[in-house]
């Protein structure tokens, strides 16, 4: 079966588009958590220790539950102290809780401890990142 030049023409400008998509990344605030059960997600079940909790919009009523994303430390947040505490490493996590702010939480991504520490020094505490879904 022969594709016409047209579908060719299509189905190039789409692999181009998805890849552009994919290369944009978001930006946010991390911060780290200690306990990941019981997760909002998956209740007791243990999903690991490269996992993270979303905030609210990123949660999406659970819309987010199960999905893994690569994230990267961007800087020192704004009033953080000085110096770089970032590691120049990335990270992919699955998504498995709520970092709700009715229960206070101010960041993008609540990362594993585990998670933060790959990606920055744990005594900075919260950091600047990018993200972006990955399709693992």
């Amino acid at each position: 079966m022969a594709i016409s030049r047209r579908s060719s023409m299509l189905l190039v400008m789409a692999l181009v588009l998805r890849t552009v998509s994919l290369a944009t990344a978001a930006s946010g605030v991390a911060t780290f958590y200690t306990q990941y059960t019981p997760s909002a997600c998956y209740g007791n079940r243990n999903m690991g220790n490269m996992v993270a909790a979303a905030n609210d919009r990123l949660y999406n009523n659970g819309a987010v539950c199960g999905r893994c994303y690569a994230v990267k430390c961007a800087g020192a947040a704004a009033g953080g102290g000085g110096g770089n505490p970032c590691t120049g490493a990335s990270v992919t996590v699955k998504m498995v809780d709520n970092c709700a702010s009715s229960d206070g939480c101010t960041s993008t991504i609540d990362l594993s401890r585990e998670a933060f520490a790959k990606i920055a020094n744990l005594d900075a505490g919260v950091i600047r990142i990018t993200y972006n879904p990955t399709y693992v």
